[in-house]
C-alpha cells in the first residue's frame, strides 16, 4: 500500500494544498472587495434604480412628504373605481363622484400639484385643472358629473381619463412608450403620437447618426496620427504623445468654451478669413449654435481617445510584414489593405467604441455650441431632470440608450471579439 504524502508537520499533502488555495482565494477576493463594493454602489445601484423608476408611477396614488417621508394617499377613490371596472369602461357617476372625492382630499393634502403634475406629462396643461378642480370641489353638489363637466368640460376627455387610469398602476410602460413617440388611445392600444409631440425617435435618430459621423473623422484623423506615433523613433514619439494628451489637462467645459470663441460669427476664425480675403464681412460662416458647431468641437474633444486605442495597436506591429508583402509584388496599397489595415482592426473597433459611447452621451458640449439643431438625447434627458422633473420619462429615454450601447458592445463582441479590446 502507498505511503500517503504528507507536509513536514504531518498534513496530508491533498488538505494542505486545498488550504493553500482557500487562502489564496480568500486573499484575491479581498483585495478586490473594495472595488467590487465601489461598483455596486456607484455602478449597479443607480443602474438598478434607474431601470426601477422608468417603470414607476410617482406621486398620483400616494404622495410623499420629502421631509418627514410621510405618505398620504391621494386619488384613492379613482384608484378604486379603475380596478373595479375593466379598460374602456365609460366613466359614469361613480366614476366623477370618486373623482370630486378625491379632488376635494387634493386639497385638504395640498396635494393637487402631485397629482396634477403626473397627469401633465402625458397631457400637458393639465396641472392647472387638477389645482383649480381641487380648490373648487367642495362646492359641486350631485350629480357630480354634470356639475364637474359644466366646471370644466376638459374632465369629459377620453384621454385625460386614459391618463389618469394609466396613472393609478404601480407599474406603467408609458414612459417608454412616450420615449419611443407612441401613447395609448381611449381603448388602450398603442398608437404614434401625435406629430407635435414626436421628437424623441428625431433626437434618438440624431444623436445616432451625429455620434457615428462623429466616430468616422476622427477615425480619419487619428490614423495617419497613430501611424506616425507607433512608427517614430520612442523620444520623438513620446514628444508628440504629450502632444495628445495635452487637451486632458484642461477641463471640458474650457475647451468647450474655446471653441465658442473660435467658431462665433465675430469669432478669431471668421476675422482670421475676413482678414485674409477668402470671405467678405457678409460671408461671416455660420458655426456656431448649429450641427456644424457640435461636430467640430466633439471631433477636437474626443480625438485622443481614438488616437491611444490606434497607437496601442499599432506599436506591436511588425515593420518586416508590409516589407514582407511589397518584396512580393504588392503595391503600397495592396500591402496596406491586406496586411497592414486588418491588424489594426482591435484599435479601430475599440477607438470607435469608445468614442461612439462617448459622444452619445456627451451633453455639455451640445448644449453650449450645438443650440437647438445640435442638441443631442442627452440634452433632453438632462432636461427633463432638472426643467420639467418628469424623472421617469429621463430614465426610461437612458434606459434605451443604455440598451443601444450594451447592443453595440454585442456587435462589437461578434465581429472582433471583446478579449481584443484595446483601450491604450
Amino acid at each position: 500500500m502507498a505511503e500517503m504524502l504528507t507536509t513536514a508537520d504531518g498534513i496530508p499533502l491533498k488538505a494542505a494544498l486545498a488550504r493553500a488555495q482557500s487562502r489564496a482565494r480568500r486573499k484575491a477576493l479581498f483585495l478586490v472587495l473594495p472595488l467590487l463594493i465601489f461598483t455596486l454602489l456607484s455602478f449597479v445601484l443607480p443602474i438598478g434604480a434607474m431601470m426601477a423608476r422608468s417603470v414607476h408611477n410617482p406621486e398620483f396614488v400616494a404622495s410623499t412628504d420629502r421631509g418627514t417621508g410621510a405618505v398620504t394617499p391621494i386619488m384613492q377613490n379613482l384608484k378604486g373605481w379603475f380596478d373595479a371596472n375593466p379598460l374602456g369602461t365609460e366613466p359614469d357617476e361613480a366614476a366623477y363622484a370618486a373623482l370630486v372625492a378625491d379632488l376635494a382630499h387634493l386639497q385638504e393634502t395640498k396635494a393637487s400639484g402631485s397629482a396634477g403634475t403626473r397627469i401633465n406629462y402625458d397631457l400637458p396643461g393639465t396641472l392647472s385643472l387638477f389645482k383649480s378642480g381641487a380648490r373648487g370641489a367642495g362646492k359641486l353638489e350631485p350629480p357630480f358629473k354634470e356639475s364637474l363637466l359644466a366646471d370644466d368640460a376638459r374632465w369629459g376627455d377620453p384621454k385625460l381619463w386614459q391618463a389618469m387610469r394609466a396613472a393609478t398602476a404601480g407599474v406603467t410602460a408609458d414612459f417608454y412608450l412616450a420615449a419611443l413617440d407612441r401613447t395609448r388611445a381611449a381603448d388602450g392600444s398603442i398608437v404614434q403620437a401625435e406629430e407635435n409631440r414626436q421628437i424623441y425617435i428625431k433626437l434618438f435618430l440624431r444623436t445616432f447618426g451625429l455620434s457615428a459621423l462623429i466616430t468616422f473623422v476622427c477615425l480619419l484623423l487619428a490614423f495617419p496620427v497613430a501611424h506616425l506615433l507607433a512608427t517614430l523613433p520612442m523620444a520623438k514619439s513620446n514628444l508628440l504623445m504629450i502632444l495628445v494628451l495635452l487637451p486632458f489637462w484642461t477641463s471640458l467645459l474650457v475647451r468647450t468654451s474655446a471653441w465658442m470663441v473660435l467658431l462665433q460669427e465675430q469669432g478669431v476664425l471668421n476675422d482670421s478669413l475676413v482678414g485674409l480675403g477668402l470671405i467678405t464681412e457678409d460671408q461671416r460662416l455660420a458655426m456656431m449654435y448649429n450641427t456644424t458647431g457640435t461636430i467640430i468641437a466633439m471631433t477636437h474633444i474626443l480625438l485622443p481617445f481614438m488616437i491611444l486605442p490606434l497607437y496601442s495597436v499599432m506599436r506591436t506591429i511588425k515593420p518586416s510584414y508590409v516589407r514582407a508583402a511589397r518584396s512580393l509584388g504588392a503595391t503600397s496599397w495592396t500591402a496596406f489593405r491586406r496586411v497592414y489595415l486588418p491588424q489594426t482592426l482591435p484599435g479601430i473597433g475599440a477607438g470607435g467604441l469608445l468614442v461612439f459611447i462617448l459622444a452619445v452621451g456627451y451633453y455639455i458640449t451640445p448644449a453650449l455650441v450645438g443650440g437647438a439643431s445640435g442638441r443631442l438625447i442627452s440634452n433632453m434627458i438632462a432636461d427633463h431632470m432638472n426643467d420639467t422633473l418628469n424623472w421617469s420619462l429621463a430614465a426610461a429615454l437612458s434606459a434605451i440608450l443604455l440598451a443601444a450601447v450594451l447592443i453595440l458592445y454585442w456587435l462589437y463582441d461578434r465581429l472582433v471579439g471583446i478579449d481584443k479590446l484595446k483601450l491604450g
